[in-house]
């Protein structure tokens, strides 16, 4: 089974300092036929405006990941976090019981480019927490957030992964989805999958009970691969 999501078809708004492409329904963009996927409930492709950021704002038993591709985050919470997260940085925050944060971008001359990723978790009402840290690539598939935090990753309250899929120019590797669904966002560059499907810059693809057979392009790629657990909204 596939899941599409061309990049073009993702829903968008901009409000001048936020420019945001949605995956999923999210804010005033609503499709009944892209809520989600199993327990991935949100990427936002967001590009904030040099100075600006969100308010402070609330949340509440959600897995909160953002994944920066240009500039730096400013990051501030009511557990008394202040932190700059920069381009190579993965944060996460499991909202829990409930959190309020800022997000601001921290340059007052540059764009910041960010994803920002929803997660559902297993368990609600727990107390909320905050990680931030540099993964290098140590393989082709890096993991970046996992349930145990293995291979120096960030944890995650669901049985869920989030690793970083990064192959040079023509290179293979495989994705299995037998037992529980994935979900591949692309980044940057190109791919073929099963020898028949392209994905490019945007483009996001979900699968179950499938094998994917993975070649990158000529300039390489560079990808986001979700491991998540059997869920009937799939």
């Amino acid at each position: 089974m596939y899941y599409l999501r061309p990049a073009q078809e993702r829903g968008h708004a901009n409000f001048g300092w936020l420019d945001s492409k949605h995956t999923f329904s999210f804010g005033h963009y609503y499709d009944p036929k892209h809520m989600g996927f199993s327990v991935l409930r949100v990427i936002n492709d967001d590009t904030v405006r040099a100075g600006a950021g969100f308010d402070t704002h609330g949340h509440r038993d959600m897995e909160i990941i953002s994944y920066i591709l240009e500039g730096a985050i400013e990051h501030r919470d009511s557990m008394g976090n202040t932190f700059v997260v920069p381009a190579g940085e993965v944060q996460h925050m499991s909202a829990g019981t409930g959190v309020t944060h800022s997000e601001y971008n921290h340059s007052k001359t540059e764009n910041l480019k960010f994803l920002q990723i929803w997660i559902q978790p297993n368990k609600r009402g727990v107390e909320p927490s905050y990680q931030q840290k540099k993964i290098e690539q140590t393989e082709q598939l890096t993991p970046l957030v996992t349930p145990n935090g293995h291979d120096n990753s960030l944890t995650i309250q669901q049985d869920a992964s989030l690793s970083r899929l990064q192959l040079n120019a023509d290179e293979s590797f495989i994705l299995e989805t037998e037992s529980k669904p994935g979900y591949l966002h692309i980044i940057d560059g190109d791919l073929t999958i099963n020898d028949s499907q392209q994905l490019n810059n945007g483009d996001g693809l979900g699968a179950f009970q499938e094998t994917l057979e993975i070649r990158s392009g000529n300039d390489g790629v560079t990808a986001l691969w979700f491991d998540l657990p059997n869920n009937k909204s799939v």
